[in-house]
């Protein structure tokens, strides 16, 4: 099946960076909201990118005007009876999102795929509100969507596979990188990094360290910014939403730290509200500090950890592994789905969990885990697959073989 024509619903930041990287590639897009407020936000979003692209030489005005032609800006479903994709880019409430499904899968075509943006809801539960679940995919573009390579392309059970097929050579059309993974909580990549900033969270809380030298410590290691600065752009609401999802469906290892309610509770929602962990503008970090003294005077956390760099690493490292363990996705697409959809380092070079677990050695994550689990709790038990190639004399680079194969 090929498209020809695609739509985006909601016109937000990402609803419209989405239709942004369809116009880019020469199709014609629907792009609808209820609102003409945040239609208008998404035109201008549009707009502020090919601007950028103005003024650095790489597009001509004309141009420009060529690919704004093919957004076709809508209050209703009237423009959606040829679409060949409708790409659902509204907040993350299930029920809506089950909504808007039920009301696109009566008025556009049969053989329409409907995908939606979500982060880490479910897919087959979206589906289950259409009449074809077989035509229902996740398409889950990364922020901001016009720079970003990466989407993960994450079918249901309920999904065929000129659907899934379809949706990846789109995504190959629209100059991005799929990485196909099956639906679980999270899906890839969120399941990857929220135990990373879970970890640092609870850091912060329990004053092993500021947030600002643990941003300066994992942007040593490699990483391209902090875990704090890193949510305050994503949006402490968006990160604490995903949180509170995956500790309902995975347990204990993903419990969130006690300080995001706190600033959820404060209205600190990241950068684009002037304050998260940070403060902007005329805000500071005072009132997050004393959140943190709060807890710890409460005695609702510990006040005797320590700060390291493993301490954030090897859940993730750990998490890469259970994903391997249950077929999520292979394990160079996993690597891949964190080099570009994270910006992963070591040092200066791209790398992904699994092949930092070949290069440090498996045993040694292993003891790593182990003692972090005897301080910290059970969150960092090793995963089953680590202890199982261990014993084989799997460990990694040293030994040829380990998650990969190395000559």
């Amino acid at each position: 099946m090929y498209i020809f024509k695609a739509a985006v619903v909601g016109a937000g930041f990402m609803g419209g960076e989405i239709a942004q990287v369809i116009t880019y590639s020469g199709l014609p897009v629907v792009m609808k909201d209820i609102d003409q407020q945040m239609l208008d936000k998404g035109m201008a979003t549009i707009q502020k990118i090919y601007q950028r692209r103005v003024d650095k030489g790489k597009m001509t005005p004309g141009q420009v005007k060529e690919k704004l032609d093919l957004v076709i800006p809508t209050l209703d479903y009237g423009e959606f009876a040829d679409v060949d994709i409708v790409i659902e880019a509204v907040p993350e409430n299930i029920e809506l999102k089950k909504m808007v499904f039920a009301e696109l899968d009566k008025i556009c075509p049969p053989d329409t795929i409907l995908a939606t943006n979500t982060s880490a809801l479910s897919i087959k539960e979206i589906g289950a509100a259409t009449n074809r679940p077989h035509k229902v995919i996740g398409m889950h573009f990364f922020s901001p969507a016009h720079v970003m390579k990466l989407v993960e392309v994450i079918p249901s059970e309920d999904t065929n596979e000129d659907t899934l097929d379809t949706v990846v050579q789109f995504t190959q059309e629209l100059r991005k990188m799929p990485v196909t993974v099956q639906e679980c909580p999270g899906f890839l990549v969120n399941r990857l990094l929220m135990p990373y900033l879970n970890e640092a969270t609870y850091a912060l809380q329990e004053g092993a360290a500021t947030a600002s030298e643990i941003d300066e410590a994992m942007r040593d290691f490699g990483w391209p910014m902090g875990p704090f600065q890193l949510m305050d752009m994503l949006g402490v609401k968006v990160c604490y939403d995903v949180g509170v999802y995956l500790a309902s469906r995975y347990g204990d290892r993903m419990t969130q730290a006690g300080l995001f309610e706190k600033l959820i509770e404060a209205g600190r929602y990241g950068e684009k509200a002037g304050a998260g962990f940070y403060g902007y503008g005329d805000q500071s970090d005072e009132p997050v500090k004393e959140m943190i003294k709060e807890l710890q005077e409460s005695g609702e956390v510990a006040t005797d950890s320590e700060f390291s760099v493993d301490r954030l690493m090897m859940p993730l490292v750990n998490e890469a592994a259970l994903c391997v363990t249950e077929e999520i996705a292979n394990v160079n697409d996993i690597d891949m789905a964190c080099i570009a959809g994270i910006g992963m380092k070591v040092g200066d070079t791209r790398m992904g969990p699994l092949e930092y677990a070949d290069t440090l050695g498996l045993s040694l994550v292993i003891e790593r885990l182990e003692a972090l689990e005897s301080r910290l709790g059970e969150r960092f038990n090793p995963a089953d697959i680590l202890r199982q190639k261990a014993a084989a004399g799997h460990l990694g680079k040293k030994t040829g073989r380990g998650f990969m194969e190395w000559a």
